[in-house]
């Protein structure tokens, strides 16, 4: 996402008092191309068209995150817990999106600003606990 760029390893430093990074997933069908997406600058604005948030399945908050600049390497890696659903159900999952909310006890759609998006193929209907292996959530060079 164009509004993220250079700031994804401030956000996961989660440098506010109540915030967090949130997992969310997005429907396949209507999801719009990459191109489209990336010009979103909030989460209410990625649902804006034709893509929708999968809202059979909760949205998981990312446990864990590191942020830690990698000098050997000469980048910066992101990382977080593993995220389960369990018992998931609904439509199929065509991306997940994780976001940064600068404050937990409040706030709307419109205050999740988009950091990342992730293709994924997932049918939740099967009602089959799934985790999504978060390693590296991101690797910044």
């Amino acid at each position: 996402f164009n509004i993220a760029k250079g700031m994804v390893g401030y956000y996961a430093t989660l440098p506010a008092t109540n915030d967090t990074l949130i997992a969310i997933a997005l429907e396949a069908s209507g999801l719009e191309s990459d191109a489209t997406l990336m010009d979103k600058d909030t989460f209410a604005d990625v649902v804006s068209g034709a893509t929708n948030e999968q809202t059979s399945l909760t949205r998981k908050t990312l446990a864990s995150v590191t942020s830690t600049v990698n000098d050997v390497d000469d980048r910066r890696d992101i990382d977080a817990a593993d995220i389960t659903w369990t018992a998931p159900s609904g439509n199929p999952v065509g991306a997940i999106v994780v976001c940064y909310d600068s404050d937990t006890t409040g706030g709307t759609d419109a205050n999740l600003i988009p950091l990342t998006l992730h293709t994924v193929t997932w049918n939740p209907a099967d009602g089959i606990d799934t985790t999504w292996t978060v390693a590296d959530l991101l690797r910044i060079s």
